[in-house]
């Protein structure tokens, strides 16, 4: 077993517990595959900081610890909720994602470890329990629909009409016109779904380990993902050097080339030396995870 595997299974047996609903223990699980993947380039993992110097390994199991106790509240809602209106649900579960939020700052002592994650994270267990309540049939699919029809509108109203500029996203939004987080909730996150999703399970079907699998699908969506964190970093540029820098390497077959490890540990060092953290791949990453379960 290598440290990839035995770092998920000794965290996982310290934060699982077996009274979780399934999909909450599939979140958790998601999560702390993502913080343990390395090299991930640019971000935190179990080699390095990545470009942050206000967070580390440590600081992100402390975070998945504190918010996993608000994710079955979120899968709660999402079943006591079932028959309200959808566009009733984003209002109404944001309270719950204000605590979880809360209790992150909390535990990484104010550092915005999991913004993105709960925000996914809340929507796609809400999903769920609203399908499970429903009695509907729950598969990639389905969970997609469910969370774009929730979503519907939200970068409209949130990005488009929206005229005081008061988070990065918003901004971006005004000025290149990529709608971050948002767009891709209301996508029922398509980029997972067509882009990091499709790699994972070709992998898996191909022998690879989890952990290549990953790795792989990874570096497709360093290479597609218009991701907003590298561009509030680095703008369009930084972006752009991103995608070219990933292309090039699954040119050379990623982590199935005999040094693919080295390929993403010297992309890892060009990423950090620019100060570029891909922080919204990191989100699908584990959202791929997680679909890949249904």
């Amino acid at each position: 077993m290598n440290d990839y595997s035995k770092q998920v299974a000794f965290i996982e047996s310290k934060l699982i517990k077996d009274q979780q609903s399934l999909p909450v223990q599939f979140a958790i699980k998601a999560l702390i595959r993502e913080i343990c993947l390395s090299p991930k380039p640019g971000l935190v993992d179990m080699n390095n900081n990545g470009a942050h110097r206000d967070m580390n390994f440590q600081t992100f199991i402390a975070s998945i610890e504190a918010i996993s106790c608000w994710f079955e509240p979120f899968y709660q809602y999402g079943i006591d909720s079932a028959n309200k209106e959808p566009h009733l649900f984003l209002t109404d579960i944001r309270p719950i994602g204000i605590q979880c939020e809360q209790a992150m700052y909390h535990a990484t002592h104010q550092i915005n470890t999991h913004k993105g994650g709960i925000f996914a994270f809340g929507l796609l267990l809400g999903a769920i329990g609203r399908l499970t309540k429903q009695q509907r049939q729950i598969n990639i699919q389905s969970i997609s629909n469910e969370v774009s029809t929730i979503c519907q509108g939200i970068v409209d109203h949130e990005l488009k009409q929206n005229h005081q500029i008061k988070s990065v996203g918003e901004k971006l939004f005004k000025l290149h016109n990529l709608s971050g987080a948002r767009g891709e909730a209301e996508s029922g996150y398509a980029t997972a779904r067509n882009i990091s999703l499709p790699i994972y399970n070709q992998m898996q079907q191909n022998g690879y380990s989890e952990e290549d699998s990953l790795l792989q699908a990874l570096l497709y969506l360093l290479a597609y993902n218009q991701d907003t964190n590298l561009v509030s970093r680095g703008g369009l540029d930084g972006l752009n050097f991103v995608k070219q820098q990933a292309k090039q390497i699954i040119l050379q077959g990623g982590i199935t080339h005999p040094d693919g490890i080295q390929l993403f540990t010297q992309l890892d060092n060009k990423l950090i030396e620019r100060n570029l953290s891909p922080g919204g791949s990191a989100d699908l990453i584990a959202i791929t995870w997680f679909l890949s379960q249904y």
